[in-house]
Formats: structure tokens, sequence, C-alpha cells
């Protein structure tokens, strides 16, 4: 599968999210080959927006993975599994139909959502906040996904005023930044807008994966589901453990995706999802905790032989404590470290964070 083209149902679906510090396609797909056969099975506990299962799914292979973010999560179950075009469509002229009872809610919004959307694109959001039931169905969480990678983003080919499409800024911050600007929500209609989306999107038809699944949780957690799927697919345990654990001190995922978890229901504002597993990940010792935490679960479900590749922070904040985390969690295997030098701009340097020792680390372990 090349990601760059765009000829195929699964180079299409490869795509879906737009969301910081995902796998680069090619990458994870050249990590499954090397690293894996047919019919063998990979987990991830920190999937993201499913990068990594969803190579592996399209490959033949089986993938299993946790993600506890919302936004993450609907993307990466939806690639693994889309809803079938017709019902897709059906479902967004259903949204259509009902924007007209939401009219009056649009008069009540914060003043942030007036200047972010037209009052027609803030109805139908309105509309698919409340009807799409996107944790049970797997028609409504597909039409969730496709709205979701155009809620914002670059104006006039997104549902809203001019934004960055990776995170949702501030409001107060926004609303300023379009008065000086003198920008005015576009003015869409959403329907045809998604029509058109979903056109491009399906012009392949849907991606062929094997059977495969991403759990929205905490992956600290021990999850009887994933345990049992790994157990039935792989008796003798997964044959790779293909992740990337959120980086020391960079973002927080949940709070830069305020906007896409409000139309899942969350807040209308900003805030801390208050929990130390959804936030920025300062305290080294909660960190330090979330990792030996996850890789020990996971470790659980690995084969004996199996592989660990983890992509990681080349800062020693992150590096140290995942290096020795994972000594500690597989003390029977060797591990190798590959130094990925920068190569256009990382999410250190989005947010901030550039130092002398820009780039990423892989850390690979085989069993000695």
């Amino acid at each position: 599968m090349d990601p760059g083209q765009f000829g195929t149902a699964e180079a299409r679906w490869a795509g879906v999210g737009p969301y910081y510090a995902m796998f680069p396609a090619g990458f994870a797909d050249r990590v499954v080959d090397k690293f894996t056969n047919r019919n063998d099975t990979i987990i991830d506990p920190f999937a993201g927006r499913g990068t990594s299962l969803y190579s592996a799914a399209t490959k033949g292979r089986h993938a299993l993975g946790i993600e506890i973010n919302p936004v993450g999560w609907i993307y990466a179950a939806t690639k693994l599994k889309p809803g079938r075009r017709s019902t897709v469509v059906g479902r967004i002229e259903e949204l259509g139909s009902l924007m007209g009872r939401f009219r009056g809610a649009v008069k009540t919004m914060p003043l942030f959502y007036k200047r972010c959307f037209d009052p027609d694109v803030l109805s139908f959001l309105l509309a698919a906040r409340s009807h799409l039931s996107w944790r049970d169905s797997i028609v409504d969480r597909t039409v969730m996904a496709l709205v979701l990678i155009d809620l914002h983003g670059k104006y006039g080919t997104a549902l809203s005023n001019q934004m960055r499409q990776t995170k949702s800024v501030a409001p107060d911050y926004a609303i300023r930044w379009w008065a000086e600007n003198d920008f005015l929500p576009p003015k869409i209609n959403p329907v045809e807008f998604m029509l058109k989306k979903i056109k491009w999107r399906y012009a392949h038809g849907l991606p062929c994966t094997s059977e495969s699944r991403v759990y929205l949780a905490d992956s600290t957690h021990r999850l009887s589901g994933l345990r049992s799927m790994v157990d039935r697919l792989a008796p003798k345990g997964a044959n790779l453990l293909f992740t990337s654990p959120p980086y020391f001190g960079i973002t927080n995922y949940h709070y830069d995706q305020w906007l896409r978890l409000w139309l899942l229901g969350g807040p209308a504002t900003p805030r801390s999802m208050g929990s130390k597993h959804r936030g920025k990940f300062e305290n080294s010792v909660n960190y330090r905790a979330l990792l030996l935490s996850a890789f020990t679960r996971a470790g659980e479900r690995l084969a004996r032989n199996g592989i660990v590749y983890v992509r990681t922070d080349r800062r020693k904040a992150t590096s140290k404590v995942t290096r020795e985390v994972l000594q500690e969690v597989f003390p029977r295997h060797r591990i190798l470290r590959r130094l990925r030098p920068l190569k256009g701009v990382t999410q250190t340097r989005l947010f901030g964070h550039a130092t002398p020792k820009e780039g990423e680390i892989d850390l690979i372990l085989w069993r000695k």
C-alpha cells in the first residue's frame, strides 16, 4: 500500500483522521512486513488513530489495540471496519433532514461556535451530536469519523472558519484572530459537503481488512476482551507489540482535541479531562507508572519469542524512562536502538520543544 497514491480503497482509507504523533503509514507498513507473517497477530496498547493496526489488518495480519481518546478510537475503528457507502449516505441525508430542529439551539450556543460555523453547519453538527450513536453503530461511527476529519481546517476545505486541522485552538484566541483577519465562517451546505467527501473516500470501495479490533479504554487496565481475542487468534501469544507511547511533557491530546470531543458529547469549552492518563504527562513518576503498567499488560499477551517495536521521543525525559521500563518488563530480550533524525516537523517542534536532540528513537526488542 502506497499512502502517497490513492488508487486503492486501502490507500484512501489509510489517512482517515488528522491526529498528532501518528505513525507514517509507510513506516508502519515496513515494520509489519519485516517482523510478521500473514495470519500473525499484532497488538498496540497506544493505538492513536490506528495506523499500526490498519497496516497489519490490510496485510493479512490480525490487529488488536487500545486507545483512550475517543477521537483516535473512532478513526481507528472506522478504518478497520467502515460502514457501507449507501447506509452512510442515507445517514448523512437523515441528519440533514433533522437540521431544522436545532435552529433554536444554534442561537443559544457560545460566541465561538457562531464565529466558527455557519448556522446551517452548526445545525447539522448539533443534529450529529444528538443523533449519532458512534459507540455502538458502525454506520454512525463512520459518519462521525468522516465529519470529524473536516470539522475544522483550512478555510474553504473544512466545515469551520480558518483553524489548524490537527489541533483545536482556544476559543478566545480564535475569536480574536478571526476578527483581526476579517474571517467569517464559510457558507457551506453541510450535506452536499459531506456527500462530496464520501464520494471521494468510497471511490474504490471498502478496504479489505482481516479480523481486527480496537478497544476504547485505558491501556493500564486489564481488558478481558483483548485477552480473549488474543487467546483465540493467537493461542501462543501475539507476534509483535508495535506502538508509540505518548511523549513526556509534549501535549495534552484530549485538550488539543476539545472541539472534536465536544461533537462527541463533551463540554462546550476546553478543559482538563481530570485524569492523569488524559493529560500532558508532566509528572515523571506517573509517566513511568503509565508505561510500566501498559507494557506489562501488553507483554502478558505477547508470545515467548514475540518482537517488541517501540518508536519514542529522542529527548532523555522520554527515551530514558521508556528504555528502562522495556528492559524491566522484558528482561530476557535484547534491545536495539535506532536513531531516527529529524525529517520535517516533529510534534516536539510543533509544540515549541525544539532541542539539540530532535527526532525519534526506535527501540527493537527480541528474545535472547
